[in-house]
């Protein structure tokens, strides 16, 4: 007999879903805020699919820190490699995300939104200094925020589970 999806997976008690929501708010407004003064983009869509990672699901393998970072940075630099040999499109886009995937299987670096930075390199090609020490910034600050709801109110998964 098979059960339905909310029947698996308790509901999150109400306290615990507005911490995570602050702090993953928290977390997007620091790399915004730090973007500005450095005037340049530090929240990208994938960081902000990372925080929800870090805040929402803190116990899951692609949400820890090892995976989160080197995921991120991985994907960036197999975004700017297709960006060399293919070019800026949307094959090449397709390409470094099925590349970003496989790598990130082969290496246990495996996060999900870090496909899509693959993505963006490929269809914006930013130029790789800053992009790159400012991912991995981003990406550290994330996994620096995502230790304090653990340590501040117990949430009910201290993070993170492994480095």
């Amino acid at each position: 007999m098979s059960t339905s999806p909310s029947a698996a997976t308790p509901r999150p008690r109400p306290l615990h879903v507005l911490r995570a929501t602050a702090f993953a708010i928290g977390a997007l407004l620091l790399l915004v805020g730090i973007g500005v003064l450095l005037h340049q983009p530090l929240l990208i869509p994938p960081l902000a699919a990372s925080a929800a990672l870090v805040h929402g699901a803190p116990g899951l393998p692609i949400s820890q820190p090892r995976n989160l970072v080197g995921g991120q940075l991985l994907s960036a630099l197999i975004g700017f490699g297709t960006l060399a040999v293919i070019g800026s499109s949307g094959w090449g886009a397709a390409v470094a995300a099925g590349l970003s995937l496989g790598a990130m299987m082969l290496t246990h670096l495996s996060h999900s939104p870090a496909a899509a930075t693959a993505v963006i390199v490929v269809l914006q090609a930013p130029h790789p200094v800053p992009f790159l020490p400012l991912l991995v910034l981003a990406a550290a600050l994330l996994v620096t925020i995502g230790l304090l709801p653990g340590r501040i109110g117990g949430h009910p998964v201290r993070y993170p589970v492994a480095w």
